[in-house]
């Protein structure tokens, strides 16, 4: 049998798949193959020899630990940056070489792709995981926009819902987007002066919508005026709006905006829907949420109609029957025993006692929301006299016109901030003067409760979490963390913020802003024909 002629280990390196380079001591490229080559963004080998090289020069033994996302034990990964200005992650695996140990061989291959999967399947991992854990709906929203941001290297992620009956819209949700409390005023300030607005289209159609240079169109167009100053603070370009779909209903959008070169491909729209979904879950779950709480009280209420019935009337009807005893003996026209009426008297007092704690306890638990009653504005006025009268603050109150406008929900949750606010002034500031004030403006309510009390010790520009786990608040006050908790809970629920400022010897401020729901228009109007020649492009 004839020898095969043998390729040269020349032509071997040259025509291998993966990219094979020579290192210097110093790190430096020395050598390339072609594959090496294009990996690296460059033309010519020799635009690369004695660059820096973005590979540790360290041999990684085989028995090493197996990270869960590496497929081979002796592989490390790397990010190197062409000149080109693109980022590309390289696996790669290094050896010395024996005839010169002051030089290495690495391997190496693009992973980029593989990579990005991998952390977005992370991400719907982390965001599934995070919404089995309890937290207010916009924290939870929150989170989901800044797992989208930080994997695929977006400029911002907004996330809006729809009220149960689909005509009300309230931003929850945001990464990379500084919050300002008047954009949905001016969104629809610039839909009114003419402009489209393409996550009304994809809620409308169900289905994504992709705009590519959407920057470019809204900057050069005069009705976006009222958003120029401020789309104008992100770097972006291209923008996409996915539809948060709950049993086949959009019960919301979810809008991307794009870094300037980021294509608009398969995959990240892949991403995107399967974001989106997981933002629907935390939608949906919350609303399962009320609606069991919803359930919960109703149930309450019959149970109380239970022990109505099963202690109190049985009571009363007691007391019915001492009285036929008494008259019984009265009607026998015979002198009655003192003993006879002293007993008749202590067990009926006995009974009316206990009927009027029973009664007492059940209408304190049946009594509605002050709110319900008065209106928010009147049920704040009420809560300010009680406090002065019981505790003799100087209580002090301002109201704007609209507060009427506020659904019962919301109103419940703005009268629920201002009492926790007011009890803890009353509680902790040592103060004499107590001031409430609330202004509707534009689409945008403003409450904020003041007092003249001790306050704390520096500048406390707002609450949060000490090193220690516990709530921060004013007042030093460290037993009425929860409240504070609740507070913000309640104010992030509708999209909103809670602020405290406290300066020692100056009174504490609390600060509650909340977007109201914007209402929707009736109908959005379709596509025009000229413009569905591609159905995920929304011009203007």
């Amino acid at each position: 049998m004839s020898a095969l002629p043998l390729v040269s280990w020349g032509d071997v390196a040259f025509a291998a798949p993966d990219g094979l380079a020579l290192i210097d001591g110093s790190g430096c490229f020395v050598q390339l193959n072609p594959e090496a080559v294009a990996l690296c963004g460059g033309r010519l080998e020799a635009d690369l020899i004695g660059i820096r090289s973005p590979f540790e020069l360290t041999e990684r033994s085989a028995s090493s630990q197996v990270g869960l996302l590496e497929d081979r034990s002796d592989e490390q990964v790397v990010c190197w940056g062409s000149a080109s200005g693109s980022t590309r992650e390289f696996a790669y695996r290094a050896r010395r070489v024996s005839a010169d140990p002051t030089l290495t061989v690495v391997s190496f291959r693009d992973v980029t792709d593989v990579w990005q999967r991998h952390r977005r399947l992370a991400a719907i991992a982390r965001t599934s995981i995070g919404l089995a854990s309890e937290g207010a709906l916009g924290a939870t929203l929150d989170a989901v926009a800044q797992q989208i941001v930080q994997t695929d290297g977006l400029a911002g992620v907004q996330i809006l819902i729809l009220d149960s009956a689909g005509k009300e819209l309230r931003l929850l949700g945001s990464a990379g987007l500084r919050h300002w409390d008047r954009f949905l005023d001016r969104l629809l300030e610039c839909r009114d002066r003419g402009a489209r607005l393409c996550m009304l289209d994809a809620v409308r159609e169900g289905k994504p919508i992709a705009v590519p240079h959407r920057w470019a169109q809204i900057r050069s167009d005069p009705v976006w005026e009222p958003l120029h100053a401020y789309l104008g603070e992100l770097a972006w370009d291209s923008f996409v709006s996915v539809p948060l779909m709950v049993r086949g209903r959009a019960e919301g959008v979810l809008n991307a905006y794009y870094t300037p070169g980021q294509e608009i491909g398969g995959r990240t729209l892949e991403f995107l829907a399967a974001m989106a979904e997981q933002a629907a879950l935390a939608v949906d779950y919350a609303t399962l949420l009320q609606r069991e709480r919803d359930g919960a009280r109703q149930d309450e209420r019959q149970r109380l109609a239970r022990d109505l019935h099963d202690s109190i009337v049985q009571q009363v009807f007691s007391m019915g029957m001492q009285a036929n005893a008494i008259g019984v003996l009265g009607g026998r026209g015979g002198q009655i025993p003192a003993a006879a009426v002293q007993q008749f008297a202590d067990e009926v007092g006995a009974l009316s006692q206990t009927v009027l704690a029973d009664l007492r306890a059940m209408v304190h638990e049946l009594r509605p929301s002050p709110f319900t009653r008065l209106g928010l504005e009147e049920a704040i006025r009420a809560l300010l006299r009680s406090t002065e009268n019981r505790t003799g603050l100087d209580c002090r109150s301002a109201f704007s016109k609209r507060l009427d406008m506020l659904g019962p929900e919301l109103a419940e949750d703005v009268y629920r901030i201002t009492a926790e606010a007011i009890h803890n002034v009353v509680k902790h500031a040592d103060a004499t003067t107590l001031t409430v004030r609330m202004t509707v403006r534009d689409h945008t309510l403003a409450a904020t409760i003041s007092d003249d009390g001790t306050g704390t010790a520096g500048d406390t520009p707002d609450t949060g979490t000490g090193a220690d786990g516990h709530q921060k608040g004013p007042e030093g006050a460290r037993d009425h963390g929860y409240g504070l908790t609740t507070m913000r809970e309640r104010a992030e629920r509708w999209g909103g913020t809670l602020k405290i400022r406290s300066r020692s010897g100056r009174g504490t401020t609390v600060r509650a802003v909340l977007p109201l729901p914007v209402q929707l228009p009736e109908s959005v109007p379709t596509q025009p024909a000229d413009e569905a020649t591609d159905p995920l492009t929304v011009p203007r």
